[in-house]
């Protein structure tokens, strides 16, 4: 079911193919370009589901919310130099999702934030 940890996918596992479970820690929406912050025990990685490079997952990327549990699967990539993140152990990589599988979702939102 999961090939890493989320923290421990870094620079050199650029253009492999990772499978990763953890809870959507954010969801961004950047005109089109949907971006999850996955979260596990390690930590936290960046997914990207673009509707040109990653058209499975988009529709269901569009669906997920803030602590559901999925399944990722995705290749590694740099991110672009305008990206980077320094502060975060897997800042120079983002995993662009071929596809996301619903572990559990929420029947409600949760009352408080789980992480900052």
């Amino acid at each position: 079911m999961r090939t890493n940890y989320c923290g421990q996918v870094n620079g050199d596992r650029i253009g492999e193919t990772v499978n990763l479970c953890g809870w959507v820690d954010r969801r961004r929406d950047h005109g089109g370009v949907i971006f999850l912050d996955l979260r596990d025990r390690s930590g936290i990685v960046q997914i990207v589901s673009d509707p040109e490079r990653t058209p499975d997952s988009y529709q269901i990327a569009g669906d997920i919310r803030n602590e559901y549990v999925v399944q990722i699967t995705g290749r590694v990539s740099r991110r672009p130099e305008e990206s980077l993140n320094p502060k975060l152990p897997t800042g120079e990589i983002e995993i662009y999702a071929d596809d996301i599988r619903l572990l559990n979702g929420l029947g409600k939102q949760l009352p408080f934030q789980i992480s900052t």
